[in-house]
């Protein structure tokens, strides 16, 4: 039995398991509390699922699925990019009814068995956390390597919180009444891992690794390479996000408009892979820069989880009307090592990365 996490527990958890995400405008304060006269919580799992759609948000966020089933549909979004979206903090229409042994069995961290109606059913969104993926479910859309990951530390985020292992974690397929197949489908790879499907016990199993070392480590990761013909075009975007003052953070690209070949990214932070040449730009525009304020951009080298190396610093300064930049990218990449950009915002408070496209031509090099 636990009390399920405040805002500020989310972040804190999420932040320190590496899991990147964003917070969608209203998120602490939504939920179906209210509306259902019934309380979140006490909590006692996190329940996986998948969307079975594209686009997913307003309709996990806002739409929901009509009025047998309005929104909030999840706790958390985890789009292709890897990157979460924050959605609710309060009870969510995920998991509908399952059985009393299913919960008893979670609770237990135990295998969790088949539903027996004759134990009781009970209203599973009072008592575990949700969180939707973005795939079709068909079988045949693949999780992206950096959903999988986000995935692992997302679940190990909330265990670690809590204190619990790795049987506090389901799929909607092990606890659903109505025969739901979710999660399901073809993952990119993890770690050394190639091409796997997603199943639970794989699921848990990572997220027992994470659990067995501390929420700052990651899986080693095989030797990735940009494996082009020629060169690749690249033009990548970010949703609307707050940066906070004094820390450096990575720009985590959230919107893809084109990347015929797919070889651009090994997570949603990193744009291009080694050995490889790229050159393009990124342009930038901060809301809330207060004029002749500083926000340093930078781009960094790493192997894996590992910084290596730091690139010059460019300036962005806060004037009348907003603050735009325009940063070249330039650079040849060795092999093993990916390239991240990174921002510093030097004002005393938040500030809005109103928009960030990267744009960039890679070449692979033997």
């Amino acid at each position: 039995m636990a009390t399920p996490m405040t805002p500020a527990q989310w972040r804190s958890a999420l932040k320190a398991e590496g899991a990147p995400f964003t917070e969608l405008e209203g998120w602490t304060t939504r939920g179906r509390d209210q509306a259902t006269g019934k309380v979140f919580g006490p909590v006692f799992g996190v329940l996986n699922h998948h969307t079975a759609g594209r686009d997913s948000l307003n309709t996990v966020a806002y739409r929901g699925q009509g009025a047998a089933v309005p929104a909030p549909l999840a706790h958390a979004l985890l789009p292709k990019s890897g990157r979460l979206v924050l959605v609710a903090d309060g009870r969510a229409n995920h998991a509908g009814t399952t059985t009393d042994n299913i919960l008893t069995a979670i609770i237990a961290e135990e295998p969790i068995p088949r539903a027996d109606r004759s134990t009781g059913v009970v209203d599973a969104n009072d008592a575990l956390y949700g969180i939707e993926v973005e795939n079709l479910g068909d079988g045949k859309d693949a999780y992206t390597r950096a959903q999988y990951d986000t995935l692992v530390r997302f679940n190990a985020a909330i265990c670690r919180h809590h204190g619990w292992g790795k049987g506090s974690v389901a799929g909607h397929l092990e606890t659903s009444l109505e025969g739901k197949p979710d999660p399901r489908g073809p993952v990119e790879g993890y770690g050394k891992r190639g091409r796997f499907n997603l199943t639970m016990n794989q699921l848990r199993a990572d997220v027992a690794e994470r659990l067995a070392h501390p929420a700052s480590w990651s899986p080693p990761q095989a030797a990735q390479e940009v494996t082009v013909e020629g060169p690749a075009y690249v033009n990548l975007g970010v949703e609307s996000y707050e940066l906070a003052s004094g820390l450096w953070d990575e720009i985590g690209f959230t919107e893809e408009w084109t990347d015929e070949l797919g070889h651009h990214a090994v997570n949603s932070e990193v744009f291009v892979a080694g050995a490889a040449r790229f050159t393009g730009s990124l342009s930038l525009r901060f809301e809330g820069l207060p004029v002749g304020a500083v926000v340093q951009v930078r781009m960094s080298e790493w192997e894996g989880a590992t910084l290596k190396a730091l690139h010059p610093i460019h300036e962005v300064i806060g004037t009348p009307g907003g603050a735009y930049s325009v940063v070249p990218l330039v650079k040849r990449l060795g092999a093993g090592r990916s390239m991240r950009v990174r921002l510093l915002n030097q004002s005393a408070g938040g500030i809005e990365v109103a928009s960030a496209v990267l744009s960039a031509l890679a070449w692979k090099e033997s």
